[in-house]
């Protein structure tokens, strides 16, 4: 089965490729003086000390999350394929979801029995399933 596309318009097809061409040239925002203590962690904390440089975003240093670095708004939260996710964890689920612009994706609890039914359900209505099992 080919994949499934979304009924976007021409101006959210637009937005879509310039929302992830952004994504690919956005950097990875670090949490400060990550790679120095191994119990920090990378993930982002807002720079809130009085006398911090990345704060105060002294030229040299990492860049820090700015509204700068959003994507369009219509656009936001879709996934990259152009469809909005919607979480499922039974195939009754499936039946509450508009195919031409929303795909599934299976929730990480779900077996692989449950799985597999909900994947061959997904394909009788033409929906799109996002994380499929492997074959």
């Amino acid at each position: 089965m080919s994949q499934l596309k979304p009924t976007l318009t021409d101006e959210e097809k637009r937005l879509l490729k310039k929302k992830n061409e952004l994504a690919r040239k956005r950097v990875e925002f670090h949490r400060q003086e990550w790679h120095r203590y191994k119990k920090l962690g990378d993930s982002w904390r807002k720079p809130r000390g009085k006398h911090s440089k990345l704060r105060e975003q002294i030229d040299t240093r990492i860049p820090i999350v700015d509204a700068g670095f959003r994507g369009p708004r219509s656009v936001r939260g879709l996934h990259p394929s152009g469809f909005r996710e919607v979480l499922v964890h039974t195939p009754g689920d499936l039946d509450k979801i508009d195919a031409s612009r929303s795909a599934a994706r299976i929730g990480s609890t779900v077996g692989s029995r449950k799985r597999e039914i909900i994947e061959k359900r997904a394909q009788e209505l033409n929906i799109r399933v996002l994380n499929p099992g492997v074959k």
